[in-house]
């Protein structure tokens, strides 16, 4: 298969799953429109690229590196999730009429579902797998392949989500702020879960 096409199933692949990354996009999208869910979106397949590279190009000392990191990494992604969860859940519905959200709130939104993606064991896990030769066979593309696997993984990645927002912007017309409310808290549950499992997990 075309190195390209398939960083595109990889890159859909490992994004699809709905965890703490799709949550969050799906509540800011909610909340704030399919853009900014988009833009959260984007942010993590940035960090699914940036695996995706360090997987392709760098396969041994990858290995050895993310494998010596992943015990502190649970407990950073698992603390921000725990505050992000509880943020959440106590957010106010926003009010009817509320125009899109201030610049500022595209960036921080980018940076937050980056930092989130870049720490969470599943994305480690599932590019590990990658680094081990579940996807790629006994050789790894090298090479403008490489680069195009690379760029696959962040076009597939960034398909879905695409897709979900989009999707989710649609529903999202027909809530109410009790709904959006409804959101919010059961959002920050979850949230607040997937990070209480990052921090007990061994």
């Amino acid at each position: 298969m075309d190195p390209f096409l398939r960083g595109v199933v990889i890159g859909f692949a490992i994004a699809a799953p709905v965890g703490p990354i799709g949550v969050l996009c799906i509540r800011r999208t909610i909340a704030g429109g399919m853009r900014i869910g988009f833009v959260s979106g984007l942010g993590a397949a940035i960090a699914d690229a940036l695996y995706a590279g360090i997987a392709t190009f760098a396969l041994a000392l990858a290995t050895a590196y993310v494998a010596r990191l992943t015990q502190p990494l649970h407990l950073i992604g698992g603390a921000f999730l725990l505050w992000l969860g509880v943020t959440t859940a106590l957010r106010a519905a926003p009010a009817a009429g509320a125009g899109r959200p201030a610049p500022r709130a595209y960036a921080g939104a980018f940076l937050s579902t980056f930092a989130l993606t870049a720490v969470n064991p599943a994305t480690i896990v599932s590019f590990a797998a990658v680094i081990a030769g579940a996807v790629f066979g006994a050789q790894p593309p090298v090479g403008f392949a490489a680069v195009r696997l690379v760029a696959g993984v962040f076009a597939g990645s960034a398909l879905w989500w695409l897709v979900l927002s989009a999707g989710v912007g649609i529903v999202r017309r027909g809530l109410t702020p009790r709904a959006m409310r409804a959101v919010n808290v059961v959002s920050g549950i979850v949230l607040a879960g997937f990070g209480v499992w990052a921090l007990a997990y061994r």
